[in-house]
């Protein structure tokens, strides 16, 4: 039987890429974006809701349980970004950025982990990013957004090891996506020169340790942040 995998955020971009790449490898995967695909995609199976709904992410977790039996791989993917200066930044689009990147990964982390619990394995990885080691100016809100996420699967971690479940999160540099379309050619070079390996990352560099992460053989390899590029 297939193992069972839920990616968020799959309309676009990497979350797209995740969910073409591992209906490819065989997985049943299960998705969900605010809105429809575009493209149907073989063996996918997709949910129309918005991350931060406590409610719907709770229903969609429990259908895929039924339909399923078993959930194996969560891909806490989904996330937001603003870049603006700290004193232009309005509340409600903190608010925003918190609900999704915070509030969406906890949400669907903490359901898709009981049934992991009962089944007594799983892998969760979670989405970081190499904004907040950086410190980059002009993603104050984004960066602490996800330095939450990357505290949240730490601890996390210590408190599902027990049955066998892994928590990790994984930390891009900037890939060519929509989420840095809005990202000035200088701004993009300066952070580039700040990476051991100077080139934007690839959905390829992602999948590489997404793979690694939910692997059966890294079950001793739990509450750990792996940020791409030489970032430290």
């Amino acid at each position: 039987m297939p193992e069972v995998m839920i990616i968020t955020g799959t309309r676009k971009g990497i979350g797209r890429y995740l969910a073409e790449y591992y209906t490819g490898k065989g997985y049943s995967v299960v998705g969900c974006s605010r809105s429809e695909m575009d493209k149907e995609i073989a063996g996918y199976e997709h949910h129309c809701l918005d991350v931060a709904d406590e409610q719907a992410v709770q229903q969609m977790v429990n259908e895929v349980r039924k339909k399923y039996g078993r959930i194996d791989v969560l891909l806490n993917n989904a996330g937001i970004a603003s870049m603006n200066h700290i004193l232009l930044t309005p509340l409600a689009t903190v608010r925003k950025i918190f609900e999704t990147n915070v509030f969406g990964t906890f949400l669907f982390a903490r359901e898709v982990a009981k049934v992991m619990c009962r089944q007594k394995y799983g892998r969760i990885v979670n989405f970081a990013t190499v904004a907040a080691p950086l410190k980059l100016e002009g993603e104050a809100a984004y960066a602490a957004s996800k330095a939450a996420v990357d505290n949240f699967t730490k601890v996390m971690a210590k408190e599902v090891a027990s049955f066998n479940i892994t928590v990790n999160a994984l930390g891009p540099t900037p890939v060519a996506t929509d989420l840095i379309k809005g990202v000035s050619d200088d701004k993009m070079d300066d952070l580039i020169r700040t990476q051991a390996i100077k080139r934007l990352g690839t959905f390829k560099d992602i999948v590489n340790v997404t793979d690694f992460f939910i692997s059966k053989d890294s079950d001793f390899i739990t509450g750990q942040t792996l940020f791409l590029g030489g970032i430290s």
